[in-house]
């Protein structure tokens, strides 16, 4: 039992690094490779700055676990929110693509990266709370938790966020491990002790539905009805947790992280209303 416990605690510590999908040249966008470090100043983070115009807002995307910075189609919504005049900033996580860092935690240190990703931006002079987050799937959740911390972060959309990391462990272990997903909750309350003693990962502070109660300011949530790594009940329950004002779109016959790949048109006039809500149209 503590050994199947031990191997489910590493497994969702693994980091898996994966090649870049798409490149912000293929767009004919302007940008500039950065990097800066995590505000815990533990990794090195490495991205693309993508130009849109001077005055308008700064988006600061964040992918999911295993993915990618340009994973999912990101840097071509990038490209459609900078012709809108955003700037973007897209970053690799800890452990993924060309950043520093061997593990991963399901949003726990790396809420402290997309920290270090907004300290970088107010760096060079980012207008305060002209800064937004755009979070996919773990990605999505550890927006939340890092804007709970930043009150400089003025938006927040999250796309296929968890509510809460206790509740997804089993069926993780079970896509990384050799394990059915049938028996690995038996091992989850050991696991994640285990995650804490070794790793110093606290998944149990992992609750994005109750993180999200603390801004001060709604947020846009989408989740795909048919999600089956991140059921779409998740985004139901952050949503419900949120502001007032806060919506969500549970976009039709959508998995995983799907919504832009299946809806880009659709997809970009809801995210970029809501951003023109929020930092008002310049």
């Amino acid at each position: 039992y503590t050994l199947i416990s031990f191997i489910i605690a590493s497994s969702v510590t693994k980091a898996d690094r994966k090649e870049q999908e798409d490149h912000p040249s293929a767009y004919g966008l302007a940008f500039e490779d950065v990097e800066f470090v995590s505000r815990r100043g533990d990794v090195t983070l490495r991205g693309w700055y993508i130009s849109g115009q001077e005055e308008k807002p700064t988006l600061i995307f964040i992918h999911g676990n295993g993915s990618v910075q340009s994973g999912d189609r990101a840097v071509d919504l990038a490209s459609r929110l900078a012709g809108n005049g955003f700037n973007i900033l897209m970053f690799d996580l800890r452990g993924h693509g060309s950043s520093g860092g061997d593990k991963v935690s399901g949003g726990y240190f790396e809420q402290w990266d997309v920290l270090g990703a907004f300290d970088f931006l107010a760096a060079r002079r980012a207008p305060p709370e002209q800064i937004g987050l755009v979070g996919f799937s773990m990605g999505a959740a550890t927006a939340i938790l890092a804007a709970a911390q930043e009150p400089g972060i003025g938006a927040l959309v999250a796309d296929s966020p968890y509510a809460k990391a206790s509740d997804l462990i089993a069926h993780e272990a079970a896509r990384q491990t050799v394990f059915p997903r049938w028996l690995t909750p038996i091992f989850v309350p050991t696991a994640v002790l285990m995650a804490d003693w070794f790793y110093g990962i606290d998944l149990g502070s992992l609750v994005p539905e109750a993180a999200v109660a603390g801004l001060p300011y709604p947020i846009l949530v989408i989740h795909g009805t048919d999600d089956s790594r991140i059921p779409y009940q998740h985004g139901q329950r952050v949503q419900q947790g949120a502001p007032a004002g806060s919506s969500i779109w549970l976009a039709p016959d959508v998995e995983h992280v799907d919504a832009f790949l299946t809806y880009p048109e659709e997809y970009v006039e809801r995210v970029k209303a809501y951003l023109d809500d929020r930092f008002g149209p310049r």
